[in-house]
């Protein structure tokens, strides 16, 4: 080894460490004799990493409206700075309003099937100028995902946004047009799109903006309308993505479409949610059985409201990016970059806690253990590295190892446990000990 140092930055409950840098560490013969035993392979590489991000909605938009200038920009800083900040490159952006929008919107008027009142005109107001604040931060583009919750209320079969409802098969061809004049009305505003979902959602029949796909129905229109459509308008290059919801039944949705030889041709990957389960094993069995195609975290938040101080939920954050990456997973978006102090705003009410809470009464900036734990991965992960191969002794500690582009290795560890626990990393034949305190995530850098 040419470096003999390893960079070692924690972050923990019972201490002050956020992202804290703390004195190097060495390989050493001295080893701890009763440790959790990590011993990495970097010969054996798995998939690369696209990235990391959080959405851009209208309600992390608004709330940001609300505060000083200089707080909004020290949460742009603090996230989008590929130095100082969390290194954020990617974003998700809703088509129509979602339920963390204002208020249900469209961007034509009732009965349109030309699309020649299309119009951007409100993202226009909050979500574009946020999104390229972000990328003068960040110095490039944001990759950006974006996914429709409802088409308008008159193209369903409920004849509302809201409650499910289906897309009917007489307005397939004009929704599957609408994706491809909402990307040219982004790529016009200096915002490429990199992708878009199908739907979010597609099996939630929610009180908010929502639509209602079998797999059955997310395949055909993927291959007799929205892939011809992309394709006819030479858009042929952008990351078609399905499900777009939870792990429990993805391998279910992705065998369906996926299967089907003229709807996957025009498939980039499988987008995933956190909500109802950690079974993490589902994205390695989609991987191995449709390994040309692509797995993305598309949405996870914390339910039920602002839990400001909670440090269960930073474990949350990790132990999921962990579980997915671990199995295949190549981009990682997290929901909403900013709530208000409510967990809102949210037009039904449905109120989430993020990573950053802004108190738009008292104008101040509230970080949750989920920003620091996220950055753990974010900032020391780039784009283009590889995950590599490691094997542990024991389960007290969950772990992910990277290559970054440079060469450098990213080793992540996270003890969830109340007691703190040794662990001794091998490094060809190499090897340091540390200790892992209760509640505490680290990031090795070697």
């Amino acid at each position: 080894m040419k470096t003999k140092t390893i960079t070692h930055v924690q972050t923990a409950r019972d201490t002050g460490d956020r992202l804290q840098e703390k004195e190097p560490v060495s390989f050493s013969s001295a080893v701890s004799p009763s440790a959790v035993d990590i011993s990495i392979n970097p010969d054996k590489t798995f998939q690369t990493i696209v990235g990391f991000g959080g959405a851009f909605t209208e309600a992390a938009a608004y709330s940001l409206s609300l505060i000083s200038k200089e707080k909004r920009q020290e949460i742009l800083h603090n996230y989008f700075d590929p130095e100082e900040g969390l290194g954020y490159r990617l974003g998700r952006t809703h088509i129509n309003s979602c339920d963390f929008s204002l208020e249900n919107y469209t961007y034509v008027e009732e009965g349109d099937t030309s699309l020649e009142s299309f119009s951007i005109d409100r993202e226009k107001e909050l979500v574009i100028p946020l999104i390229k604040d972000a990328a003068k931060i960040a110095g490039e583009n944001i990759t950006i995902v974006s996914s429709p919750w409802s088409p308008p209320h008159w193209m369903k079969s409920n004849k509302e946004m809201n409650h499910g409802g289906s897309l009917l098969k007489e307005y397939m061809p004009v929704w599957a047009e609408y994706y491809v004049k909402y990307i040219e009305a982004m790529e016009d505003e200096g915002i490429p799109i990199w992708g878009i979902t199908i739907q979010n959602e597609p099996e939630a029949k929610q009180v908010w903006d929502s639509c209602l796909y079998t797999a059955e129905d997310e395949r055909d229109f993927i291959k007799d309308h929205l892939g011809p459509t992309l394709q006819k308008h030479g858009k042929s290059d952008l990351k078609v993505i399905i499900w777009d919801h939870n792990r429990d039944v993805v391998y279910e949705r992705a065998k369906t479409v996926l299967s089907d030889q003229e709807a996957a041709k025009y498939v980039w990957g499988t987008g995933l949610h956190w909500y109802v389960s950690e079974e993490f094993e589902n994205l390695s069995k989609v991987h191995h059985a449709f390994p040309n195609k692509h797995l993305i975290f598309t949405e996870g938040c914390i339910e039920g409201g602002v839990q400001l101080g909670a440090w269960h939920t930073g474990e949350r954050y990790a132990r999921n990016i962990m579980g997915d990456i671990n199995n295949y997973l190549e981009a990682w978006i997290d929901w909403n970059i900013v709530l208000n102090e409510e967990g809102g705003p949210n037009h039904v009410g449905n109120y989430c806690d993020a990573p950053v809470i802004v108190d738009t009464k008292k104008d101040e900036v509230h970080y949750n253990s989920s920003f620091y734990y996220i950055g753990h991965f974010s900032k020391y992960v780039k784009p283009g590295a590889v995950r590599i191969d490691h094997t542990k002794s024991s389960n007290l500690i969950q772990s992910s190892t990277f290559r970054n582009p440079s060469g450098e290795i990213v080793v992540v560890m996270m003890n969830q446990g109340d007691e703190s626990v040794a662990v001794n990393i091998d490094l060809n034949s190499e090897k340091f000990s540390v200790e892992m305190p209760r509640h505490s995530i680290s990031t090795f850098l070697i």
